[in-house]
């Protein structure tokens, strides 16, 4: 199952105060792809619904909206609603299964959705996924996986597992920084923060990353799951992305101030990746 998805997309954060509406109406203009709002900032699921009311067509996404978190009743609900004024517009990232029995948990949760009157269709959902048991799920019960904290290789990878006809959007963090030790100040902390939960660290074992790596973050973890430097070498690590099986790679963009909004950064990539 393929949702279609354009090569670029984007991240954006909720803002107090609703300022966020106004940068997805940017991003909107700028031609990226789809909006995808991250699963921590999902108090409730209003976020999402504000966003695709807030645009015209562009695709609104959740990555992710967390499993043990909202039950599958929210989830039906919020697709009902935008279904009615703004049909197939909202992606259904779904996720945060961490702890014991993820794969049971996630199975039981799709039942529920698939039960719902109306039912929120196989099609229009994707899985976070990063282990080949959750990326096969992701394959057989979704439209696809999204994944995040992985490398061109592992994107190759991915695609082998999900194989032609299922959706692969990749989350990549970026830097418009070149100057190394700045740019990776600027990811140290989230990233750090994301290499202890749930089936994070253990993937990034599988990719030959060592505890040590994990800890840090090293340098060495860093440099090869973020795209930093300048906008050349950002474009380049997207195409291998893309080269290597991604159907979207979404853009995390981190400003080297944590108290400004990346809208400067926003406008270079689209120039530079959507023409």
């Amino acid at each position: 199952m393929t949702l279609g998805l354009g090569p670029i997309g984007v991240t954006l954060d909720v803002r107090d105060g609703g300022g966020h509406l106004d940068d997805a109406v940017m991003l909107e203009k700028l031609g990226y792809s789809a909006v995808w709002i991250a699963g921590g900032q999902l108090s409730t699921l209003d976020p999402l619904r504000d966003v695709v009311r807030a645009t015209g067509t562009v695709r609104v996404g959740s990555a992710i909206i967390p499993a043990r978190v909202h039950p599958a009743e929210d989830v039906v609900a919020l697709r009902r609603d935008l279904e009615a004024t703004d049909p197939g517009r909202l992606i259904t990232g779904l996720g945060g299964v961490h702890g014991e029995r993820p794969l049971r948990t996630m199975n039981e949760y799709l039942d529920r959705l698939d039960a719902a009157d109306p039912p929120v269709p196989a099609e229009t959902r994707m899985l976070s996924a990063l282990g080949p048991r959750m990326l096969e799920l992701a394959r057989d019960r979704a439209a696809g996986a999204l994944t995040l904290l992985v490398n061109p290789e592992y994107t190759a990878h991915a695609r082998e597992i999900l194989g032609d006809e299922a959706t692969m959007a990749v989350m990549e963090y970026v830097v418009l920084e070149s100057d190394p030790q700045r740019a990776r100040d600027t990811v140290r902390g989230p990233i750090g923060f994301l290499t202890q939960v749930g089936g994070y660290p253990q993937n990034l074992r599988r990719m030959g990353f060592t505890e040590d790596d994990i800890a840090g973050p090293s340098d060495r973890l860093l440099d090869d799951l973020v795209a930093w430097g300048d906008i050349d070498a950002v474009a380049a690590r997207v195409k291998r992305h893309l080269d290597e099986g991604a159907d979207q790679v979404v853009l995390s963009v981190q400003s080297t101030d944590p108290d400004t909004v990346p809208h400067a950064e926003w406008r270079a990539l689209a120039d530079a990746l959507i023409g």
